[in-house]
Protein backbone atom coordinates (compact mmCIF):
# COMPACT_ATOMS: atom_id res chain seq x y z
CA UNK A 1 0.00 0.00 0.00
CA UNK A 2 1.11 3.54 -0.66
CA UNK A 3 1.04 6.03 2.12
CA UNK A 4 0.43 9.68 1.72
CA UNK A 5 4.17 10.35 1.95
CA UNK A 6 5.04 8.08 -1.03
CA UNK A 7 6.43 5.09 0.95
CA UNK A 8 4.76 1.71 1.56
CA UNK A 9 4.05 0.51 5.05
CA UNK A 10 5.98 -2.68 4.24
CA UNK A 11 9.11 -0.73 3.51
CA UNK A 12 8.65 1.12 6.73
CA UNK A 13 8.39 -2.10 8.63
CA UNK A 14 11.54 -3.50 7.01
CA UNK A 15 13.52 -0.38 7.73
CA UNK A 16 12.33 -0.18 11.28
CA UNK A 17 13.14 -3.84 11.77
CA UNK A 18 16.68 -3.68 10.45
CA UNK A 19 17.78 -0.28 12.01
CA UNK A 20 16.60 0.29 15.55
CA UNK A 21 15.50 3.75 16.38
CA UNK A 22 17.89 5.84 18.48
CA UNK A 23 16.34 7.99 21.12
CA UNK A 24 17.48 11.57 21.62
CA UNK A 25 20.08 12.09 24.37
CA UNK A 26 18.89 13.77 27.52
CA UNK A 27 19.32 17.52 27.68
CA UNK A 28 22.37 18.55 29.65
CA UNK A 29 23.33 22.01 30.88
CA UNK A 30 26.93 23.11 30.33
CA UNK A 31 28.28 25.57 32.87
CA UNK A 32 31.49 27.50 32.27
CA UNK A 33 33.65 28.43 35.22
CA UNK A 34 35.03 31.94 35.57
CA UNK A 35 38.24 32.46 33.64
CA UNK A 36 41.48 33.07 35.54
CA UNK A 37 42.76 35.38 32.81
CA UNK A 38 43.34 38.98 33.81
CA UNK A 39 42.96 42.07 31.72
CA UNK A 40 46.04 44.12 30.82
CA UNK A 41 46.99 46.55 32.07
CA UNK A 42 45.75 45.67 35.55
CA UNK A 43 43.42 48.13 37.17
CA UNK A 44 45.05 47.85 40.58
CA UNK A 45 48.66 47.82 41.72
CA UNK A 46 50.06 44.35 41.97
CA UNK A 47 53.56 43.45 42.99
CA UNK A 48 56.07 45.95 41.56
CA UNK A 49 53.66 47.29 38.94
CA UNK A 50 52.51 50.66 40.19
CA UNK A 51 49.09 51.62 38.91
CA UNK A 52 47.33 50.74 35.69
CA UNK A 53 47.59 52.79 32.52
CA UNK A 54 50.79 54.44 33.76
CA UNK A 55 54.13 54.29 31.97
CA UNK A 56 56.87 52.32 33.72
CA UNK A 57 59.17 54.26 35.99
CA UNK A 58 62.83 54.72 35.25
CA UNK A 59 64.74 51.54 35.86
CA UNK A 60 67.53 53.51 37.49
CA UNK A 61 65.29 54.20 40.48
CA UNK A 62 66.28 50.79 41.79
CA UNK A 63 69.75 52.19 42.49
CA UNK A 64 68.48 55.06 44.61
CA UNK A 65 65.32 53.75 46.26
CA UNK A 66 64.92 50.39 48.00
CA UNK A 67 62.06 48.18 46.88
CA UNK A 68 59.29 48.35 49.49
CA UNK A 69 58.96 45.08 51.33
CA UNK A 70 61.67 43.50 49.24
CA UNK A 71 64.93 41.97 50.32
CA UNK A 72 68.31 43.10 49.08
CA UNK A 73 71.59 41.26 49.06
CA UNK A 74 73.45 44.45 50.02
CA UNK A 75 72.67 46.31 53.22
CA UNK A 76 71.00 49.65 52.80
CA UNK A 77 73.39 52.39 53.94
CA UNK A 78 72.53 55.96 54.75
CA UNK A 79 74.11 59.11 56.11
CA UNK A 80 77.64 59.94 55.05
CA UNK A 81 78.12 56.47 53.53
CA UNK A 82 75.79 57.52 50.73
CA UNK A 83 78.49 59.79 49.27
CA UNK A 84 80.38 56.69 48.12
CA UNK A 85 77.51 55.65 45.83
CA UNK A 86 77.20 56.80 42.23
CA UNK A 87 73.44 57.33 42.66
CA UNK A 88 74.12 60.08 45.19
CA UNK A 89 75.66 62.26 42.46
CA UNK A 90 73.05 61.54 39.79
CA UNK A 91 70.85 64.61 40.53
CA UNK A 92 73.86 66.93 40.03
CA UNK A 93 74.22 65.80 36.41
CA UNK A 94 70.51 66.10 35.59
CA UNK A 95 70.78 69.08 33.24
CA UNK A 96 70.32 69.51 29.52
CA UNK A 97 72.24 71.54 26.96
CA UNK A 98 70.04 74.61 27.27
CA UNK A 99 70.62 74.78 31.03
CA UNK A 100 74.40 74.59 30.61
CA UNK A 101 74.40 77.22 27.85
CA UNK A 102 72.28 79.60 29.93
CA UNK A 103 74.66 79.25 32.87
CA UNK A 104 77.68 79.82 30.65
CA UNK A 105 76.08 83.01 29.30
CA UNK A 106 75.39 84.08 32.87
CA UNK A 107 79.07 83.61 33.76
CA UNK A 108 80.10 85.91 30.90
CA UNK A 109 77.96 88.73 32.35
CA UNK A 110 79.54 88.96 35.81
CA UNK A 111 77.86 92.16 37.03
CA UNK A 112 74.39 90.63 37.31
CA UNK A 113 75.19 88.57 40.39
CA UNK A 114 72.09 86.39 39.90
CA UNK A 115 73.81 83.09 39.11
CA UNK A 116 73.55 81.74 42.67
CA UNK A 117 69.84 82.51 42.84
CA UNK A 118 69.09 80.81 39.53
CA UNK A 119 71.05 77.66 40.40
CA UNK A 120 70.11 77.45 44.10
CA UNK A 121 67.53 74.70 43.53
CA UNK A 122 69.43 72.81 40.84
CA UNK A 123 73.23 73.22 41.01
CA UNK A 124 75.04 70.94 38.62
CA UNK A 125 78.50 69.40 38.32
CA UNK A 126 78.15 68.46 34.64
CA UNK A 127 79.04 71.91 33.33
CA UNK A 128 81.96 72.51 35.72
CA UNK A 129 83.50 69.12 34.89
CA UNK A 130 83.46 69.67 31.13
CA UNK A 131 84.53 73.30 31.45
CA UNK A 132 87.60 72.28 33.46
CA UNK A 133 88.36 69.38 31.10
CA UNK A 134 88.05 71.59 28.01
CA UNK A 135 90.12 74.33 29.61
CA UNK A 136 92.91 71.87 30.43
CA UNK A 137 93.34 70.73 26.83
CA UNK A 138 92.75 74.17 25.31
CA UNK A 139 95.28 75.87 27.60
CA UNK A 140 97.86 73.13 27.09
CA UNK A 141 97.36 73.08 23.31
CA UNK A 142 97.43 76.86 22.88
CA UNK A 143 100.39 77.19 25.23
CA UNK A 144 102.29 74.58 23.28
CA UNK A 145 101.45 76.29 19.98
CA UNK A 146 102.60 79.66 21.34
CA UNK A 147 106.00 78.27 22.31
CA UNK A 148 106.26 76.48 18.97
CA UNK A 149 105.65 79.70 16.99
CA UNK A 150 108.10 81.63 19.16
CA UNK A 151 110.87 79.08 18.56
CA UNK A 152 110.21 78.94 14.83
CA UNK A 153 110.30 82.73 14.53
CA UNK A 154 113.69 82.69 16.23
CA UNK A 155 114.74 79.71 14.09
CA UNK A 156 115.54 77.58 17.10
CA UNK A 157 114.82 73.96 17.89
CA UNK A 158 111.58 73.20 19.71
CA UNK A 159 110.73 70.26 21.92
CA UNK A 160 107.23 69.33 22.98
CA UNK A 161 106.65 69.51 26.75
CA UNK A 162 104.17 66.83 27.85
CA UNK A 163 104.17 68.26 31.36
CA UNK A 164 101.93 71.11 30.19
CA UNK A 165 98.88 68.83 30.19
CA UNK A 166 99.57 67.34 33.60
CA UNK A 167 100.41 70.75 35.03
CA UNK A 168 97.25 72.39 33.68
CA UNK A 169 95.15 69.42 34.85
CA UNK A 170 96.49 69.76 38.38
CA UNK A 171 95.97 73.53 38.30
CA UNK A 172 92.35 73.65 37.12
CA UNK A 173 91.01 70.46 38.70
CA UNK A 174 92.74 71.34 41.94
CA UNK A 175 91.56 74.94 41.96
CA UNK A 176 87.94 74.08 41.08
CA UNK A 177 87.86 71.46 43.86
CA UNK A 178 89.94 72.62 46.82
CA UNK A 179 89.12 76.35 46.74
CA UNK A 180 85.33 75.77 47.03
CA UNK A 181 86.01 73.14 49.70
CA UNK A 182 88.11 75.57 51.76
CA UNK A 183 85.52 78.30 51.29
CA UNK A 184 82.82 75.89 52.43
CA UNK A 185 84.71 75.28 55.68
CA UNK A 186 85.37 79.01 56.21
CA UNK A 187 81.72 79.97 55.70
CA UNK A 188 80.62 77.23 58.04
CA UNK A 189 83.02 78.56 60.67
CA UNK A 190 81.54 82.06 60.36
CA UNK A 191 78.00 80.66 60.69
CA UNK A 192 77.14 81.43 57.06
CA UNK A 193 77.16 77.92 55.59
CA UNK A 194 76.66 77.42 51.88
CA UNK A 195 76.06 74.25 49.91
CA UNK A 196 79.28 72.59 48.78
CA UNK A 197 77.81 71.57 45.43
CA UNK A 198 76.59 75.10 44.83
CA UNK A 199 80.11 76.43 45.46
CA UNK A 200 81.60 73.83 43.12
CA UNK A 201 79.06 74.81 40.47
CA UNK A 202 79.83 78.53 40.88
CA UNK A 203 83.61 78.12 40.67
CA UNK A 204 83.35 75.67 37.78
CA UNK A 205 81.38 78.07 35.60
CA UNK A 206 83.64 80.97 36.62
CA UNK A 207 86.50 79.28 34.75
CA UNK A 208 84.75 79.32 31.38
CA UNK A 209 85.99 82.81 30.55
CA UNK A 210 89.56 81.48 30.49
CA UNK A 211 88.75 79.27 27.48
CA UNK A 212 88.31 82.14 24.98
CA UNK A 213 91.10 84.01 26.78
CA UNK A 214 93.46 81.09 26.13
CA UNK A 215 92.49 81.08 22.45
CA UNK A 216 93.17 84.82 22.14
CA UNK A 217 96.57 84.38 23.77
CA UNK A 218 97.83 82.83 20.54
CA UNK A 219 98.53 86.38 19.33
CA UNK A 220 102.34 86.81 19.57
CA UNK A 221 102.19 90.13 21.43
CA UNK A 222 103.17 90.03 25.08
CA UNK A 223 101.28 93.17 26.08
CA UNK A 224 98.10 91.87 24.43
CA UNK A 225 98.39 88.58 26.37
CA UNK A 226 98.66 90.46 29.64
CA UNK A 227 95.55 92.46 28.79
CA UNK A 228 93.62 89.32 27.91
CA UNK A 229 94.71 87.61 31.14
CA UNK A 230 93.76 90.68 33.18
CA UNK A 231 90.32 91.06 31.61
CA UNK A 232 89.55 87.34 31.99
CA UNK A 233 90.72 87.34 35.59
CA UNK A 234 88.69 90.44 36.44
CA UNK A 235 85.52 89.01 34.88
CA UNK A 236 85.94 85.68 36.66
CA UNK A 237 86.74 87.29 40.01
CA UNK A 238 83.80 89.71 39.75
CA UNK A 239 81.46 86.88 38.84
CA UNK A 240 82.40 84.85 41.94
CA UNK A 241 82.57 87.77 44.36
CA UNK A 242 79.23 89.33 43.42
CA UNK A 243 77.39 86.02 43.54
CA UNK A 244 78.76 85.26 47.02
CA UNK A 245 78.56 88.77 48.47
CA UNK A 246 74.90 88.68 49.48
CA UNK A 247 75.37 85.35 51.22
CA UNK A 248 78.66 86.20 52.92
CA UNK A 249 77.30 89.47 54.30
CA UNK A 250 75.46 87.39 56.89
CA UNK A 251 78.83 86.28 58.30
CA UNK A 252 79.24 89.57 60.19
CA UNK A 253 81.64 92.47 59.89
CA UNK A 254 84.37 90.34 58.27
CA UNK A 255 82.34 89.67 55.16
CA UNK A 256 84.28 92.29 53.19
CA UNK A 257 87.62 90.59 53.89
CA UNK A 258 86.23 87.25 52.77
CA UNK A 259 84.86 88.70 49.53
CA UNK A 260 88.11 90.56 48.90
CA UNK A 261 90.10 87.36 49.43
CA UNK A 262 87.86 85.53 46.95
CA UNK A 263 88.34 88.30 44.39
CA UNK A 264 92.13 88.43 44.74
CA UNK A 265 92.47 84.64 44.64
CA UNK A 266 90.61 84.51 41.33
CA UNK A 267 92.87 87.23 39.94
CA UNK A 268 95.90 85.24 41.08
CA UNK A 269 94.67 82.29 39.03
CA UNK A 270 94.74 84.44 35.89
CA UNK A 271 98.28 85.62 36.67
CA UNK A 272 99.49 82.05 37.23
CA UNK A 273 97.85 80.97 33.98
CA UNK A 274 99.63 83.73 32.10
CA UNK A 275 103.05 83.17 33.67
CA UNK A 276 103.24 79.40 33.34
CA UNK A 277 101.37 78.78 30.07
CA UNK A 278 101.64 81.90 27.97
CA UNK A 279 105.01 83.34 28.85
CA UNK A 280 107.49 82.27 26.18
CA UNK A 281 111.22 82.10 26.82
CA UNK A 282 113.32 81.32 23.79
Amino acid sequence: MMSSGGYTSLDNQKVSGSVPAVSDPPHTTVQFTDSNLQTFPPSEAQGKISGGYRPPRDADDSFSKPVPGGSSDEPQSGGWLRMFKVAAYKPFFDVDTSDVLDRIKESLIPFRGSFSEKTATNPDLYGPFWICTTLIFVAAAIGTFVTYVAHKLQKKDWDYDINMITWSAGLFYGYATFVPLCLYVILKYFSAPSGLVQLLCLYGYSLFVFIPASCLSVVPVEEFRWVIAGVAGFMSATFVALNLRAHIMSAGERWFLIVLGIFLLQLALAVVLKLYLFTVTV
